[in-house]
C-alpha cells in the first residue's frame, strides 16, 4: 500500500514549524474525502502506530448516512480499523487562513480490517498489482472536467457560474477563450500555486464548453497509483482554492440539463518494465496490445457502468452531440467515441476512456478500467470495426443509461467479483442501492410540475 515512514512526517514538521492542524483523510467508496481535524503534535503518532477511523466509514450514503445493510455498521459494532499515511500525501493547505498541512491516509490491508475489504484504493492497488505480474505496467493521466459556481444561488434558487474578475457572469460558451481563462486569473493563479504546494503535477487551462465550465490537465504517471492518487487530491484542491474565492466547484456529471456535462477522462498505456510503451506504433490505431485493450474494455463496458457512472444524476450526462459517448465504439482522433486514440508521436500513443462523468470515484473508475483491459489481453479480445466520422449517427450498441440497470449488471457479474473482490462489491451495492432507494423515494419541483396538474 506505499504507507509512510515517520521520517517524511518529522522533515515536514521541521521545515513547516507554522503548522498547527493537519486535516486526516480518506476517500469512501462514494469517492468523498472523510475524516478528522487533528492537532500538529498528533501527526507523529499516526507514521508510528496508524489512526483508528470506524468502520462504517466506509460504509455511508453520499449525503453520509449508515448503510447497516453494508454488514459494517452495527453488524461488527462500528469497530475501529486502522488506517496509515499514503507516502507523499502530507502537504499545506495554502487556501487555508489557519496554516495547516493535510495527509492522506488508507485504510491497512489486516488491522483496517473489516473496514479495509471496502476501501477503493486497494481495488486498484490490486488490480495494478494483477497487471504487473503479467508483465504490464499501466501508465495514466486523470483528466477532470468541473464547473466553478457563485456559492449564492440565481433569484430561482439554481446554481449559477461565479463572477468573473471584471464582475461580469458568463453566460455563453465561449470555449477556448482565453479571455474567459484571464477573468478567472486570481482562482487560477491560487489553484496552480496551491497545486505546486502539494506537488501536484498541474498543466494546461482550458475554457470548456459550457459558461463557468474548466478543465486543467495533470501529466502521464508511469506509477498508475500515483496519477490517481493525485487525480483525488487535485479534486480536494480545487474545492478549497474555489471556496476561498467565494466559489463551489461543481463535479456533478450534468449540473445543468440544457449545458454540457463534465466527464472525467482517462488516459492509459501499457508499458514494459523498463517503461517502454508497449501501445507505441506508427500505425495510428496502435499495436494489436492496444486492440485486445479495448477490446477488453468494451466487452466488460455494462458490468462497470455503475464505476463509471456512480449516480442518478451520472445518466443524464449521454445524450447525442454533446461530447458524452454513447456507444460501445472507438476511433482515432474522434471525440464521438467511447475509446479515443489521441493523435500524436508514436511513442505517446495511448487510450482515452471519455465514459465516467467527473462525479465517478477515480479509483474505482481506474480500477475497472485497468481490469477491463488485463481480460481483453489475457483473452486476446477483438475490438472490432473502427468508428470514422461522427460516431454519434451510426449504428452501435448503446450504452445502458438507466441507474438501476448499470447497478444490477454489476451485481450479476462473476468478472467483476472477481475483479473487484465479492466483500468489496456487497458493501458497494449495498450503499448505492440505499441511495436509489432514497433518490426515488424523494418528491420535489419537477415531480410537481409534470404530474401535479394533470393528476
Amino acid at each position: 500500500m506505499n504507507f509512510a515512514n515517520e521520517e517524511e512526517a518529522r522533515r515536514f514538521l521541521d521545515e513547516n514549524p507554522d503548522i498547527e492542524a493537519v486535516e486526516l483523510f480518506l476517500i469512501d467508496p462514494n469517492g468523498v474525502p472523510r475524516g478528522k481535524l487533528l492537532h500538529r503534535s498528533e501527526l507523529l503518532p499516526i507514521y508510528r502506530s496508524g489512526r483508528p477511523l470506524p468502520s462504517s466509514i466506509m460504509a455511508l450514503t453520499i449525503q453520509g448516512e449508515d448503510v447497516e445493510e453494508s454488514g459494517l455498521v452495527w453488524d461488527v459494532a462500528d469497530a475501529d480499523c486502522w488506517t496509515y499515511p499514503i507516502a507523499g500525501s502530507l502537504a499545506r493547505q495554502t487556501w487555508r487562513s489557519r496554516p495547516t498541512a493535510q495527509v492522506q491516509v488508507a485504510m491497512h490491508p489486516q488491522s483496517g480490517l473489516p473496514a479495509a475489504v471496502a476501501d477503493p484504493r486497494q481495488v486498484l492497488t490490486r488490480t495494478i498489482e494483477r497487471l504487473r505480474q503479467g508483465g504490464y505496467h499501466p501508465v495514466m493521466a486523470v483528466e477532470l472536467e468541473f464547473y466553478l459556481l457563485d456559492q449564492r444561488p440565481d433569484a430561482c434558487g439554481s446554481p449559477q457560474p461565479a463572477l468573473q474578475a471584471d464582475g461580469q457572469r458568463p453566460a455563453s460558451p465561449q470555449v477556448y477563450g482565453v479571455a474567459e481563462l484571464e477573468q478567472l486569473h486570481p482562482f487560477l493563479d491560487d489553484l496552480y500555486e496551491a497545486c505546486a504546494a502539494q506537488g501536484l503535477p498541474l498543466r494546461t487551462a482550458i475554457s470548456e464548453y459550457a459558461p463557468g465550465q474548466l478543465e486543467l490537465t495533470l501529466e502521464h504517471r508511469s506509477d498508475a497509483l500515483q496519477a490517481v492518487d493525485e487525480g483525488v487530491r487535485y479534486k480536494r484542491v480545487v474545492k478549497g482554492v474555489a471556496a476561498r474565492h467565494g466559489y463551489q466547484a461543481c463535479f456533478m456529471a450534468k449540473p445543468f440539463g440544457e449545458l454540457a456535462g463534465s466527464g472525467m477522462h482517462l488516459h492509459v498505456s501499457l508499458a514494459d518494465a523498463e517503461g517502454n510503451n508497449l501501445y507505441a506504433s506508427e500505425d495510428p490505431t496502435g499495436t494489436p496490445l492496444l486492440h485486445h485493450s479495448i477490446g477488453g474494455m468494451m466487452d466488460r463496458l455494462s458490468e462497470s457502468l455503475a464505476l463509471f457512472c456512480p449516480n442518478a444524476n451520472s445518466y443524464r450526462r449521454f445524450q447525442s452531440n454533446s461530447y458524452a459517448p454513447l456507444g460501445r465504439n472507438w476511433g482515432v482522433n474522434n471525440r464521438t467515441v467511447s475509446f479515443r486514440i489521441p493523435g500524436g508521436a508514436a511513442a505517446s500513443r495511448h487510450i482515452e476512456h471519455r465514459i465516467c462523468g467527473a462525479d465517478a470515484n477515480p479509483y474505482l473508475a481506474a480500477a475497472a478500467v485497468l481490469a477491463a483491459i488485463e481480460h481483453g489481453v489475457r483473452n486476446r479480445i477483438p475490438p472490432g470495426p473502427i468508428t470514422e466520422g461522427n460516431g454519434y449517427l451510426q449504428e452501435q450498441q448503446a450504452i445502458p443509461t438507466d441507474w438501476l440497470s448499470s447497478l444490477n449488471l454489476l451485481a450479476g457479474s462473476s468478472w467483476a467479483a472477481e475483479a473487484f473482490g465479492a466483500e468489496f462489491l456487497r458493501v458497494y451495492l449495498a450503499v448505492k442501492r440505499r441511495e436509489y432507494q432514497s433518490f426515488m423515494g424523494e418528491v420535489g419541483e419537477q415531480d410537481w410540475r409534470w404530474y401535479l396538474a394533470p393528476a
